[in-house]
């Protein structure tokens, strides 16, 4: 086999490698349909892995989704450079580790508007 077959040989391999991670990866409706107050306990029992997509609808006049670090989940607060979502259908793909998602609206967070989501 000379290299340029080898070369082809590895690139098909790669782009199977990649395509077959991304058909195993599942998409999560958040709240089962409705990102709202109460889904705090929603990922229970639930498994998520690095790449799976979790997909936030809300109506934006009243809902927004904040990706925020642990402190942030705790407190209901934002730190500054967050990554906020306000579209009212957002899908946000998972990475590994815990990822912590609030609403940002006041009062939303502390009536368990928020999620834990660990996925490996």
């Amino acid at each position: 086999m000379g290299r340029g077959s080898a070369s082809s040989a590895v690139a098909v391999i790669l782009i199977f490698l990649l395509y077959s991670q991304m058909a195993l990866a599942t998409q999560f409706a958040v709240g089962d349909g409705a990102w709202t107050f109460g889904v705090s306990n929603w990922p229970n029992g639930k498994t998520f892995k690095s790449g799976d997509t979790l997909e936030f609808i809300y109506n934006p006049a009243i809902h927004d989704v904040a990706v925020v670090d642990e402190n942030g989940y705790n407190t209901c607060s934002v730190p500054s450079g967050s990554k906020v979502y306000r579209s009212g259908n957002d899908n946000v793909q998972i990475g590994g580790g815990t990822t912590y998602y609030i609403c940002t609206f006041p009062g939303h967070c502390q009536g368990g508007m928020k999620i834990a989501i660990h996925a490996s």
